[in-house]
């Protein structure tokens, strides 16, 4: 006779054994795990300590490196992608603008 539903896997699951194992150590051993960095996924972070100063100056520039390169791309297009290119860079210069404003805000010239 023909079974419907697959056997389940024969291994364990090791993502399920660790969150089980993270939470008997939480409530069994409160102080263990206080002093652990968590680990994680992501591939990129901005550091903590980092002054305000320098990020609206590093995001000033990396949206301006974009509507740079949009303004490039759109020249290579033509019709209604060309349309799209300019209305996002468009879109990204005005970005630019509110940065900007942040950064002599933030960082008055002497």
């Amino acid at each position: 006779m023909f079974k419907i539903t697959p056997n389940p896997p024969n291994k364990p699951d090791q993502k399920l054994h660790q969150a089980a194992q993270r939470a008997i150590d939480h409530y069994l051993n409160p102080g263990t795990d206080a002093e652990t960095v968590p680990e994680t996924t992501a591939l990129f972070s901005v550091t903590s300590g980092v002054s305000s100063e320098i990020l609206i100056a590093n995001s000033y520039e990396t949206v301006s490196s974009v509507s740079a390169l949009l303004l490039d791309l759109s020249d290579e297009l033509i019709g209604k992608d060309r349309d799209v290119a300019l209305a996002i860079h468009q879109l990204s210069e005005l970005s630019v603008l509110l940065i900007g404003k942040l950064m002599d805000r933030e960082t008055p010239r002497a």
